[in-house]
């Protein structure tokens, strides 16, 4: 993907620099990293593979279909970490950044990035999906910047529950809010690039919404609305 596709793409040429916002599963990167951690989970044999991977798929769906109780789903994914030691739980994560995503990396999607970076752009991945997932994921593609759905963890261990607000669907709505409180900054010349349906609030809050390797339900609102549809693929 070269430089002038890109700016015909996200209608960015030289300019003011602003705010970039990425989601992460199936956006930047080749596939959804909450089923992938079950994957990794069930084929090592940290749970029981046919109960997690039966559980998994049900809220997967739910997630496609938009009806999706978000805390029902993380205290159901966040559950393992309150079973095994930070150096444990962090030495899995290492094994399954090596094996389930590092090869899912998209080159398409390093360059999007990094012409971002080159106008000068703050860059930011939000994401649903936690943060004990997500965090190195994001630190593979060169972005510091993170919002995601933060484990809560007490006395140093993981409790199993969520902190605050998930980002999710209308959540990431509130969350980059307050994180615009807490950081400085505002919408203005904002871009968001997500592949699902379930982000169209945030998607109708910046100023250059695009819909990347889209679901069919944001491609069709992404027709009618006149919105940038584009691959990284």
């Amino acid at each position: 993907m070269n430089q002038k596709r890109l700016q015909r793409q996200t209608g960015s040429p030289a300019r003011e620099p602003g705010l970039a916002l990425f989601d992460l599963d199936n956006t930047l990167i080749g596939g959804d990293s909450d089923v992938l951690w079950g994957d990794f989970l069930a084929e090592h044999g940290y749970v029981d593979g046919r109960a997690y991977r039966r559980e998994h798929e049900r809220y997967y769906r739910d997630y496609l279909e938009g009806t999706l109780d978000i805390h029902d789903f993380l205290r159901f994914q966040l559950r393992i970490l309150t079973t095994r030691p930070l150096d444990e739980l962090a030495k899995w994560r290492e094994q399954f950044i090596e094996e389930k995503i590092r090869p899912l990396l998209l080159p398409a999607a390093r360059e999007l990035i990094e012409h971002h970076r080159s106008q000068g752009d703050r860059l930011l991945v939000i994401t649903a999906t936690n943060r004990f997932i997500t965090e190195p994921i994001v630190k593979l593609l060169g972005i510091s910047e993170l919002i995601a759905s933060e484990p809560e963890m007490v006395d140093g261990r993981y409790t199993g529950e969520v902190a605050g607000v998930p980002s999710y669907a209308q959540g990431k709505v509130i969350r980059l809010r307050q994180w615009l409180r807490e950081n400085g900054g505002d919408l203005e010349r904002s871009w968001f690039y997500s592949d699902s349906h379930n982000d169209l609030p945030l998607l109708e809050l910046v100023e250059h919404p695009v819909a990347v390797d889209p679901d069919e339900v944001l491609a069709a609102e992404a027709r009618r609305r006149g919105w940038p549809i584009m691959s990284l693929r």
